[in-house]
């Protein structure tokens, strides 16, 4: 059997799928380490109507993840994750995400009182306790059910 190139391959099928849509895009693939394991990334960047893809609250840019994990994380041995990003939206509400929960410990700092956040998903949750981790004096915990799941940052202990 011939070797195919993973990364390749996946951002191939990728064009293709965006092409039915009838929009153009460009591709790219790359590899991240995280403690969880190696994460193929695919970096999709597209001129027009970026919004379509990536949907309200990024509910069609979950659902391509979905569909694309499907057809290649069985495949793909050698990673843990696929992370698909469009137009560089995932890393913006990262950004926007960490600037909030930054707001709300100063909040709760003042006020010695827990505060909730808005819902969020899982994937946001995750980068709110990985960056609440390194506040000595701050605990977090997730609270709810999907899709309501939020969290509550609250003074340690």
């Amino acid at each position: 059997m011939e070797s195919i190139n993973p990364k390749n391959n996946l951002a191939e099928k990728i064009r293709e799928m965006i092409s039915f849509m009838n929009l153009e895009c460009q591709v790219e693939t790359r590899e991240e380490v995280d403690k969880d394991g190696k994460a193929l990334v695919v970096l999709v960047y597209t001129p027009e109507n970026a919004r379509f893809l990536i949907g309200k609250n990024g509910q069609n840019l979950r659902a391509i993840e979905q569909v694309v994990r499907a057809m290649f994380l069985k495949n793909l041995n050698e990673f843990k994750n696929i992370v698909v990003d469009v137009n560089d939206y995932r890393k913006a509400k990262a950004s926007y995400v960490i600037e909030l929960a930054k707001q709300v410990v100063t909040r709760v700092r003042n006020t010695q009182k827990a505060e909730a956040l808005l819902p969020m998903s899982a994937y946001e949750r995750r980068i709110v306790h990985m960056e609440l981790a390194s506040y000595p004096d701050i605990a977090t915990e997730s609270i709810g059910n999907e899709p309501q799941r939020r969290i509550i940052v609250k003074p340690y202990p």
